[in-house]
């Protein structure tokens, strides 16, 4: 897979993706990244990217000219228009499934935002997929960005050492993963679940996924009520 990044600090992604699971990735030549600066794409002779919003109002907003021409020498070479994908308020919220399509691509674009906005303009030009991460604000796309390209490439096979880990994580099914325990056997009187001592692997799986259905049930009804709609 190909991720570009749109960004006014590509050294933020490079840090971050470029460390733990998606580093070591990186390093395999798993996947590719390219932090891409809009700044270096900006026809004003200050450098900037920004300007006052017509109508008024407080902060700045990203100039379309840099972004688009920031976009257009990224997909110039493509033999088809990659998925492009805005992290912003407006966009459909983001979840485990979403990021299991999206690994399926080979060429992704990810807009990152900052100030007010970006000129309307040229994200009617892009058009791309808006996505959200819930109903609060961040200082930045990048913030936004970053999480959601690690979801994405820890389902790329060969990321994760164990390929069975995303099968077994959190809304799979739409169940919240079991509790998990490793040594001592016993911590300040709390003891492993002999269930999980016992070795008898058909035991602990039934046990894990009533475990599951039960703290779902407690911390979240609304993935259930997802199971009994489809």
């Amino acid at each position: 897979m190909r991720i570009d990044i749109m960004t006014l600090f590509p050294d933020l992604i490079n840090a971050v993706l470029g460390e733990s699971v998606t580093g070591r990735a990186l390093q395999k030549n798993l996947f590719e990244l390219n932090a891409v600066n809009i700044r270096d794409f900006t026809l004003d002779k200050h450098n900037r990217v920004d300007d006052a919003p017509y109508g008024g109002g407080s902060g700045m907003v990203m100039a379309a000219q840099p972004v688009y021409d920031c976009y257009m020498s990224l997909i110039k070479d493509t033999k088809s228009k990659p998925k492009t994908i805005y992290l912003t308020p407006h966009g459909k919220t983001f979840n485990q499934q979403m990021a299991k399509e999206l690994s399926k691509e080979e060429h992704l674009i990810f807009l990152c935002g900052h100030y007010e906005g970006i000129d309307q303009r040229v994200i009617d030009i892009i058009e791309p997929i808006e996505v959200s991460l819930g109903d609060f604000i961040l200082t930045g796309g990048e913030l936004a960005v970053l999480p959601v390209c690690d979801s994405i490439l820890r389902l790329i096979p060969g990321v994760l050492g164990n390929e069975n880990s995303a099968v077994e994580e959190s809304f799979e099914n739409n169940l919240l993963e079991y509790p998990q325990y490793t040594r001592p056997e016993e911590f300040m009187g709390r003891k492993v679940p002999d269930v999980l001592l016992s070795g008898h692997h058909k035991n602990i799986a039934k046990w894990r996924y009533e475990q599951s259905v039960k703290i779902t049930e407690e911390k979240r009804p609304d993935l259930l009520k997802k199971n009994s709609e489809k």
